[in-house]
């Protein structure tokens, strides 16, 4: 990858796809949102079959490309949106372009039903990896010996990351964002989109309830606000429900309801997210910036970031370090 940027990266589209899971990618990788560097963007490719150079996607789309899959092959990153139809074999060029892409090196993500071209490359085997919950059943019987995880949004193994359905598709391609240009980055992408800023991996993909019936009467909102002006206290869940004015318990089902996860899980990932922009944007030392994002001791911060992170905290901001931005030093200025 290019130490200068992202790196080039390629959405993959073949006939039949549907043009949903082809726009997501487009929308997120083909211009950097407002104040993000463009030279430290994506370089980025729409490749078609070879000759042709375009796709008659599921009707009435076309996609017009100005790359073709030998383009695709020489891609630091590769995604891969889809399968045109998880009834029949991926298209053997499309598979064919995908396995020399990752021999060549790059990373290769898959959206929703993408896995179907992952797996016939075989590049999931002996992976941990999921799909749209609608067709594990079909992947499966295509592919018995795979390891598939139907109960999460995305998994990342690396240099094959995978995701489940449609907007899980989205959050995989902000945490993309969020590796390799750091936290500030992909919140600014998320902001353009209208997107949560970080979903986790292991969310569930469906929920019994993903949208409040009555948003304006659940509290959860104002809430959530709340917390996040607050995220330097030593917040509890039973001020969560203080605030919100619920039990304990109808608390935990609202969140579970409404955000798919636990109050401390929601309160810790709000934290990481508070702890990588500080991180990046100012020189502050890492016992102060656990202290600005609640998580108390310099200790307790490099616990929760080693789990979470893979990096240390030192390691991120070293990594994460933007070379042609200011240094913001008044962490009052990230708000």
């Amino acid at each position: 990858m290019d130490s200068n940027g992202a790196g080039t990266l390629a959405v993959a589209v073949a006939p039949g796809m549907p043009i949903f899971e082809v726009a997501i990618p487009y929308q997120v990788f083909y211009e950097p949102p407002l104040g993000v560097d463009p030279a430290t963007w994506y370089d980025f490719r729409l490749c078609g079959p070879r000759a042709t150079r375009h796709a008659t996607l599921r009707d009435p789309f076309v996609a017009l490309t100005d790359h073709d899959y030998d383009d695709l092959i020489r891609a630091d990153t590769v995604i891969v949106p889809s399968t045109p139809n998880v009834r029949e074999d991926p298209p053997a060029d499309l598979v064919d372009a995908v396995h020399a892409a990752y021999e060549r090196g790059a990373r290769i993500a898959s959206l929703c039903t993408g896995a179907f071209v992952l797996a016939a490359a075989g590049l999931l085997d002996g992976r941990r990896m999921t799909t749209h919950w609608r067709h594990i059943a079909a992947l499966r019987d295509r592919h018995p010996h795979l390891d598939i995880d139907p109960g999460v949004l995305y998994i990342d193994d690396g240099r094959i990351l995978t995701s489940a359905g449609t907007m899980a598709g989205m959050d995989l391609c902000i945490h993309l964002i969020r590796k390799d240009l750091g936290a500030q980055a992909a919140n600014a992408a998320a902001r353009y989109l209208v997107v949560s800023p970080h979903r986790a991996g292991g969310q569930a993909q469906y929920l019994q309830s993903p949208v409040p019936a009555h948003p304006a009467d659940s509290g959860l909102a104002a809430t959530l606000e709340w917390a996040l002006t607050n995220l330097e206290c030593a917040l509890t869940v039973s001020d969560l429900a203080a605030h919100a004015n619920l039990s304990e318990r109808t608390l935990a089902r609202r969140f579970h309801a409404e955000l798919g996860g636990t109050p401390l899980r929601w309160l810790l990932t709000q934290r990481l997210i508070r702890a990588r922009e500080l991180l990046e944007r100012t020189d502050l030392p890492v016992d102060v910036v656990a202290a600005r994002c609640g998580l108390g001791t310099a200790a307790n911060l490099r616990i929760h970031f080693n789990r979470e992170v893979g990096l240390s905290p030192s390691e991120y901001r070293r990594s994460h370090r933007p070379t042609r931005h200011e240094v913001i030093t008044d962490p009052a200025r990230l708000s």
